[in-house]
């Protein structure tokens, strides 16, 4: 039975990391059509660099992913935050009030959650050398 378990974990594993590095193909390559349409329209928007860093984020979390085994809940955190400025910024001419507020609201209660969160991580760590996963 040992094995068993052994071998289903292992090969849970190894189709973690085959997801892992798919995601970063992805990422990789969306980075790269990205640079080549700025190349392409010879400009480069705020929009654009906005997106630059949503990528890089989700590659800085994977990477982590990798290195730790473990994914923070603040990485997320901070592509939606950047996800919903670059979303403000690209079609506020065509949102009404309302929904400007309402995405307003949403980023500040993200803000607010990582400082939570950031808090909480210094004021109230983990005790050192305790395996809180099992």
């Amino acid at each position: 039975m040992h094995r068993v378990k052994h071998a289903s974990i292992q090969s849970l594993k190894s189709i973690e990391y085959l997801v892992l590095f798919i995601i970063a193909l992805a990422t990789i390559f969306a980075i790269g059509e990205e640079i080549l349409h700025m190349f392409a329209i010879r400009t480069v928007e705020l929009a654009d660099l906005l997106l630059l860093f949503i990528y890089l984020e989700v590659l800085a979390m994977v990477v982590n992913y990798i290195e730790s085994g473990k994914l923070p809940i603040r990485m997320p955190l901070y592509i939606a935050i950047v996800a919903l400025a670059r979303y403000l910024i690209l079609d506020m001419k065509g949102m009404d009030d309302w929904r400007i507020l309402a995405i307003s609201f949403s980023t500040i209660v993200l803000a607010t959650t990582v400082i939570v969160i950031r808090w909480g991580q210094l004021k109230m760590p983990y005790p050192k050398n305790q395996d809180y996963d099992s």
